[in-house]
């Protein structure tokens, strides 16, 4: 989806790059219960580790939303693509994303 930012682009509030080189991006999200990220892009396949639980809820362009119970040293995939990203839960999340080129 070129028409929607990377990830780095628009969530400057939530998301920290930690590393990044020709074979992966590696960055960090913190948000707050009620904090969202705007609708962005991640260009590249993922991985997500969980560091705090928390519960978070995907909006996806075509108007779907996922919700995930995330738990402590969790791992998930996550295929390219866009969405944003709400804290729904009570709990401050946080977590590792690492993104394969």
């Amino acid at each position: 989806m070129t028409d929607i930012p990377d990830v780095l682009e628009v969530a400057k509030s939530g998301y920290e790059l930690l590393l990044e080189n020709k074979k992966v991006r590696v960055m960090e999200i913190k948000l707050k219960p009620g904090e969202k990220s705007p609708m962005h892009n991640h260009p590249n396949d993922h991985v997500i580790y969980v560091v705090k639980d928390a519960k978070f809820k995907l909006g996806f362009p075509n108007g779907k939303n996922d919700v995930f119970n995330l738990k402590t040293g969790q791992v998930l995939w996550i295929e390219a693509g866009s969405h944003q990203t709400e804290n729904i839960g009570s709990t401050d999340g946080h977590c590792i994303v690492v993104e394969t080129k």
